[in-house]
């Protein structure tokens, strides 16, 4: 819930509506209720309203920040987790390529060999 408040209250639907709210507000004090002072110019009512939205806001807000840091504090684990285990991968791989070119590194020497005793063996029988 705290969520859902914190959204509603950092939107553009909220500060128009908010004000929307004190301007008909003042206008209406002004201009219809001159004569019966429901919130004379001051707006001590309206400014007493106003420190109780912002008085209650600031918790649901903060609320709100704490669980997004939680939610960024588990993404972050999460995305280290999937770090580690592409680099054990990355690791394994680099091991079989390794692996796969000293192998073919013995193949290839081997190859020379027999290429070398075959040379030898022509120009033997061209003498």
């Amino acid at each position: 819930m705290a969520d859902k408040v914190a959204s509603f209250g950092g939107s553009w639907t909220f500060i128009i509506a908010f004000f929307i709210f004190i301007s008909i507000w003042i206008g209406s004090n002004v201009i219809i209720f001159t004569n019966k002072e429901f919130d004379p110019y001051p707006f001590i009512l309206l400014n007493l309203i106003l420190s109780c939205i912002a008085a209650l806001q600031a918790p649901v807000i903060m609320m709100s920040q704490n669980r997004q840091e939680e939610k960024d504090r588990e993404r972050a684990k999460k995305d280290y987790m999937i770090n580690l285990k592409s680099e054990l991968e990355i690791r394994m791989l680099d091991d079989k390529i390794d692996h796969l070119v000293m192998h073919q590194q013995q193949e290839l020497i081997e190859i020379q060999k027999v290429q070398i005793e075959m040379m030898n063996d022509i120009l033997n029988r061209i003498k």
